[in-house]
Formats: structure tokens, C-alpha cells, sequence
């Protein structure tokens, strides 16, 4: 698997994903390099949002289906395809969660959680207990924890998570330091 991935992630270096995904309007079959370049990371995406391989599996193989059925209307704007599949993910996932009615899964780990500290201005993770973040965080909406988990699970980018969200990068970074101060409170930082 693993040589196959480098196969296709050489493949796409070649040739630049545009073309792949003009290539793969015409021809479903030229979408496998995207699908193997994306496969893992949208996996894992999926994964730490519902907590079992099989439904992440389930949900992520829906998510590569709808792309590429829905490759036509993509519009290449210079960000990695990626952006477009971590939307699709999410509707997928929300959908999954009005279906099973699903508790959300946060998942944590020590790099998040030096990555969010340090974020909301503490100096240091050793004095946050990881409870009180965990339980800050599911006391959080929906769409702080959604930016939350773009900027520091899946390091995006605020453009990037600006395209996943269909708002401005401006935007993306206002709704994130406000999700940051949401959380601040919830943990009862000043």
C-alpha cells in the first residue's frame, strides 16, 4: 500500500493535480492518483470523528464516491483537492451522526492539546489537565469544535480552512480565535 501511495503521489509531482482533475473530468479512471494521494488522510479524518475503522471506512468510501461523481463541477483554485474531500468528509460525518444519533468523538493528543495551550497563551501543557480540556471542548458547538479540530488536528492552513468551511480566510481566522476565547472560558482561562 504504502508503494503505491509513493507511486501516486510521484505521479501527481509530474503532472500537476489541475491537470489531474481536468484529466479526471473526462476520465473517472485518472482520479486514482487523487484517491490514493487522499485516501489516508481523509481516513484518519473520518476515524477520530467517529472512533471505528469499519464506519470511517464506510464514510470514507462515500466521500471518494461523491467526488467523484460530482469531479465536473469541481473549480481548481489553486489549493489541494483535499480542501473540497475534508467538506465532503464532514457532511458525511454529520450525516452519519442524524443517522446512528452517535455521540460526536473529540479525539486528543498530547501534540493537540500543546498545540491548543499554547495557542490560547498558556506557557505551558503540563498545567492544563487533559479531562478539563476534553470536557471544555464537548461543551463547545458544533462549529467551534469544527475549526478547532481543521486548524489543529488536521493543521490546515486558514486558507485552506477558509475553502473547507465556504468562507473567507479572514473569516476562518476570526471564527477560530473566537472558538480559542469560547474554549478559554469553558476551561475557566481569562
Amino acid at each position: 500500500m504504502e508503494d503505491l501511495i509513493t507511486y501516486s503521489n510521484k505521479l501527481i509531482l509530474e503532472q500537476s493535480e489541475a491537470d489531474i482533475i481536468e484529466s479526471a473530468k473526462k476520465d473517472p479512471a485518472a482520479f486514482k492518483p487523487l484517491y490514493h494521494r487522499y485516501f489516508k488522510q481523509i481516513f484518519l479524518f473520518t476515524y477520530h470523528r467517529v472512533g471505528d475503522k469499519q464506519n470511517a471506512a464506510d464514510i470514507t468510501s462515500e466521500v471518494f464516491l461523491k467526488a467523484l461523481e460530482k469531479i465536473e463541477g469541481f473549480v481548481y483554485k489553486g489549493l489541494p483537492l483535499s480542501a473540497w474531500l475534508y467538506r465532503i468528509a464532514i457532511n458525511e460525518c454529520n450525516e452519519y451522526f442524524r443517522k446512528s444519533r452517535q455521540q460526536k468523538l473529540i479525539v486528543l493528543n498530547q501534540a493537540t492539546i500543546e498545540r491548543l495551550v499554547e495557542e490560547m497563551g498558556e506557557k505551558t501543557s503540563e498545567g492544563t489537565n487533559f479531562q478539563v480540556l476534553a470536557n471544555a471542548m464537548r461543551r463547545l458547538d458544533d462549529q467551534s469544535v469544527q475549526i478547532i479540530q481543521l486548524r489543529y488536528f488536521e493543521a490546515m492552513p486558514f486558507k485552506e480552512i477558509g475553502q473547507v468551511l465556504d468562507i473567507t480566510e479572514n473569516n476562518a481566522k476570526v471564527r477560530l480565535y473566537r472558538a480559542i476565547a469560547k474554549l478559554r472560558l469553558k476551561m475557566g482561562l481569562k
